[in-house]
């Protein structure tokens, strides 16, 4: 990989931050998983467009890992990384941490990956790069 690659990978690296409101749990007031799904597939768009400044479009969502329930009222961060370039594709890597919204404490929820086509106008897949 070259420092070129090293360095857009770097300037794409994605963060947001939501709170989990009530409006969004499942009857276990935990956040619903599609909700989950929805926000990491947003923040996984955004980091490939970032990073290859195409348009693109998700071609797949590769294992989802639950590795914690994330209760209403928490604050979470959605972390996205470019983790695979290929020819015409990329793999975006997009992590959800929990942070309890009085205590300083902080954990890794859900990790998932993201695969991304780049397309020309006319929705054929061209080089990501």
């Amino acid at each position: 990989m070259t420092t070129e690659i090293e360095k857009r990978i770097a300037e794409s690296e994605t963060s947001v931050f939501k709170v989990v409101f009530p409006n969004t749990t499942n009857h276990y007031d935990t956040l619903f998983g599609g909700t989950a799904m929805y926000l990491m597939d947003e923040v996984a768009f955004i980091t490939a467009t970032r990073f290859s400044r195409k348009r693109v479009v998700t071609l797949s969502s590769n294992k989802i890992n639950f590795h914690e329930p994330i209760p209403a009222d928490t604050i979470i961060e959605l972390k996205g990384k470019v983790v695979r370039i290929g020819n015409t594709s990329l793999d975006v890597e997009v992590e959800i941490f929990q942070e309890e919204m009085y205590i300083n404490k902080r954990k890794r929820s859900i990790r998932g990956v993201f695969t991304f086509v780049a397309i020309d106008d006319n929705r054929k897949p061209i080089q990501v790069i």
